[in-house]
């Protein structure tokens, strides 16, 4: 028995540094595979339809990337339930920085204050980056608006409450959003018919099946451009020097701000060492004048920055549409 305690003294030894080896392993492996990163296809998940700015700005970036890193950037339009099924797949997706989301507002900072059961908790993701801004713009069908300014569209519905249909891109998007936030403020009414996505919304409106929209100015501005569409306003605190002549919904509704966002996130307890590099890496993306110029015609304006820049901005955005859909009393099952 004493010929054994010897033997049994190292054995604990060595089970006590157990879990200390196996720490530096997993911080050595970490740093290992994210000196390697990526070494194979890497998916960014797009959780709306294609032909929206949602879709294209991550599909610049991604171009981009796809040549840095040498892998191919696939981007999959996983669409559904205001962007739930796209992001509650990445949320359960292994954090190994070869899934990702890339996503406006709604699953990141708001429908967790709208959908009583959500598959993941938006929370939890890891934020890597917010790539681009883009106002979101009040738009009008010409025919079946007359209205030339935001103070004539007001006096229009006060006067047609209720009888005047506005599209969105779903429900809890920001353009849902907005539209209730423009309902507040303005004290008037609008029929809410929702879509799936950006692109068949605006079909709709050009069309004449609905007669107003608030919609990022990305794809919409080419619309207004072409004559179908009447833009009257756009939703950022100031005027953009690209479109000087166009006037912003705070002359006429003092406060009013409504901004897409577009951001990428990474499935919970992604290392954090792979987020940076892919944080720095689409920051590279963001300073390049070819992207800068195609963000540009999306009328885009670059966000980008460290890690904790974009993860602060989505807590602020939290709270600010959590106070909206308060205050509009806006309930989705």
């Amino acid at each position: 028995m004493h010929g054994s305690m010897p033997a049994l003294l190292a054995v604990c030894r060595k089970l006590a540094l157990l879990p200390l080896v196996l720490a530096l392993a997993a911080h050595f492996s970490a740093h290992a595979s994210a000196a390697d990163y990526p070494d194979r296809p890497v998916k960014i998940v797009v959780p709306f339809p294609a032909g929206g700015t949602a879709d294209a700005i991550p599909r610049i970036i991604a171009d981009w990337l796809s040549r840095k890193w040498s892998q191919p950037v696939v981007i999959e339009n996983r669409t559904g339930a205001a962007g739930n099924i796209g992001a509650e797949q990445v949320y359960h997706s292994a954090p190994d920085g070869y899934t990702l989301l890339s996503s406006p507002p709604p699953p990141l900072v708001i429908n967790h204050n709208l959908y009583p059961r959500l598959g993941f908790d938006p929370t939890k993701f890891e934020p890597v980056i917010v790539m681009a801004k883009v106002p979101n713009a009040l738009i009008v069908n010409p025919t079946n608006i007359k209205a030339s300014s935001v103070a004539e569209l007001i006096e229009y519905l006060k006067g047609n409450s209720d009888r005047t249909i506005c599209a969105t891109q779903g429900n809890g998007t920001t353009s849902h959003l907005t539209s209730e936030l423009f309902q507040l403020m303005a004290k008037v009414k609008l029929r809410h018919i929702p879509y799936r996505g950006s692109a068949p919304a605006l079909q709709g409106l050009v069309a004449g099946d609905v007669d107003v929209m608030f919609d990022n100015l990305g794809v919409s501005l080419e619309l207004v451009q072409a004559g179908k569409l009447k833009l009257l306003a756009i939703a950022s605190s100031e005027r953009l020097p690209t479109l000087p002549d166009v006037p912003t919904i705070s002359e006429t509704l003092p406060g009013f701000e409504a901004v897409a966002w577009y951001g990428i996130v990474a499935p919970p307890k992604t290392p954090k060492n792979i987020v940076d590099k892919i944080n720095a890496d689409v920051n590279e993306a963001l300073r390049q004048p070819q992207v800068q110029d195609q963000l540009k015609k999306l009328s885009a304006g670059i966000f980008g920055g460290p890690v904790d820049k974009s993860s602060a901005y989505m807590r602020e955005e939290i709270d600010r549409w959590a106070a909206v859909i308060k205050s509009a009393n806006i309930e989705l099952q």
